[in-house]
Formats: C-alpha cells, structure tokens, sequence
C-alpha cells in the first residue's frame, strides 16, 4: 500500500496529527465538537472524570466518561474552513495509520455531534429553541473542493435551491448533506427539524448591515421563502454544511444540534444564553450515554 507523503500528511514530532495535537488514544469515538474553545469546559464539567487535556491553538481536546461513555469534546474554532481541518484530522486519528502512513484496511466510523447556537429564519422557531440539523446546506463553498455524492432527495432540494437563490456568478455553489439517521434517532426527540443553512461569514454573509450595502440585500427574506416539498431552512450558522458533506464522504454520522440565540424574523435575542446552552449540553450528553 503507497505512503500518505509528508507533504499531504503532516504530523507532529510524536506522530501527533499536525493541527489538534492528538493521538490517536486520545480521542473517543463519540466527538462532540463545539466552536468556541471556552465552551469545550462547559460540557466537559458535567463528565464524572476528565482523562485527557490537550491544546493547540484554537483547537482545544478534553476526553472522559459522562455516565459510563466516553466522550471527546472539541473546539473547531469558526468556520467551515476550520472544519476541514477537524475533521479530516479526526479521520485520520482512526482511518491512517500515523507512523506508516497508511490508509488502514478496516475503516472506523466517528459519531460527531456539534453543540452550537445559532440564528432562526422562521418565525415559529423562538429563541431559547433547540434545532436539529436534518440538512446541512452550505453557502461557504468548501465542498466544492470535494466529491461529494448526492442522493435523489439531497440532489432535488439543492437544485430547488438553486433556482431559489442564484449565485449570479458571484457567489460559491450550494451543496447539501444530510445528517445521520442513526442520530437523528437517537437526539432528536422534540425538537424543531429542517435545512440549516451554513454561511462563509457572520456579517454580510448573514444579512447584517453595518457600514456597508449588501451584495444580496435580499438574503434573509429569500432562505425564509425557500420551500420544497415538506423542507425548508429552519437557521443558519457556519459549520454544518461542511460538516455533513465530510462526513459523509469520510464515512462516518454526524449532526449538528444548535440552540437559537436569535430569530432575524422578528429581531429578537435571547436572555438567557448561558442557561439554555447548559441544558442543550446535558440533553445531549444524557442522549448519548444512553446509546451505548
């Protein structure tokens, strides 16, 4: 079997991958990822013990067991860019054999779960809400890099969407990706469900206007109106996209679980950010130590 070259693979002196700083022991097979770094020690505080801290750069790593699992916890930093880093790197902890530098014969397959917040595109969705991502439709454009295989559902809502929202030869192509069945069994339970939208900026990626006019002042208006069939966007953010389309080419479940923090419907924001993003981590981590 050919060697990954140093130059496509690059790792640290102790065979570490190169960005996270991790071995392959170091990590369970249930990641959960979240963008904020200081987020990554509000979830890992409910764990009854912690067995692993690690850091580099904005990527920070705690590992330990939460009711008889464990469980990774991880910060992406922002962005669909950081997520190409993450999670080809997690791939490559269980998939590459580090020191050869082989794809390994038998392959593993990672439960990724991100824990976020994010922003309603429908007025029924309030803030203080949990979605659960059962699309990832991406603006940013990184997929586009990759092959990425469409069923027949996914292929129809993106070229609906498409039409809906013409990139007029300025902007990234959309893509789509759907999450894991397995867990959307196992987390979804009562709460809201649709397209989440993932946008390359939170300004004028978003609809905000600050010192600026919008290239697209229609944004926000044209992702509410967007309907096909029973689907349409219930909120955007800026990872999800990325990361289904990943994680579907790499094999392996994903979703994506966000608390609304704001509904750009009606303009409102919540009050009680930290509160409702304690009892999304635990409604999670209970969810999870209870698939086994």
């Amino acid at each position: 079997m050919s060697k990954i070259p140093e130059s496509e693979l690059i790792l640290n002196p102790d065979f570490s991958v190169y960005h996270l700083n991790l071995l392959p022991e170091d990590i369970s097979d249930t990641v959960i990822n979240v963008g904020d770094p200081d987020r990554v020690a509000l979830v890992s505080k409910f764990f009854d013990k912690i067995e692993t801290k690690k850091q580099k750069r904005e990527f920070v790593t705690h590992t330990g067991m939460y009711k008889g699992k464990r469980i990774t916890v991880i910060s992406t930093g922002i962005g669909t860019d950081n997520i190409d880093i993450v999670y080809n790197e997690l791939d490559a902890l269980v998939n590459i054999n580090l020191r050869e530098r082989t794809i390994k014969e038998k392959l593993s397959s990672l439960n990724l779960i991100r824990i976020g917040t994010s922003g309603s595109l429908q007025e029924e969705i309030p803030v203080d809400g949990f979605v659960f991502s059962s699309f990832g439709m991406g603006l940013d454009g990184l997929l586009n890099f990759y092959k990425l295989m469409n069923d027949a559902e996914e292929q129809d809502i993106v070229v609906a969407f498409r039409k809906h929202y013409p990139n007029h030869g300025i902007l990234p192509q959309s893509y789509i990706a759907r999450c894991s069945e397995k867990l959307e069994n196992a987390l979804s339970e009562g709460m809201f469900k649709g397209i989440t939208a993932s946008c390359s900026g939170f300004y004028a990626p978003q609809g905000r206007i600050l010192r600026y006019e919008l290239a697209r002042p229609d944004f926000i208006p044209t992702l509410n109106s967007f309907k096909h069939g029973n689907h349409r966007i219930t909120n955007f953010e800026m990872e999800t996209g990325a990361m289904y389309g990943l994680a579907k080419i790499l094999g392996h479940h994903c979703c994506s679980i966000n608390a609304i923090v704001a509904n750009r419907i009606n303009n409102k924001h919540t009050h009680k950010g930290e509160e409702t993003m304690n009892n999304l981590i635990e409604t999670v981590l209970d969810r999870l130590a209870k698939m086994g």
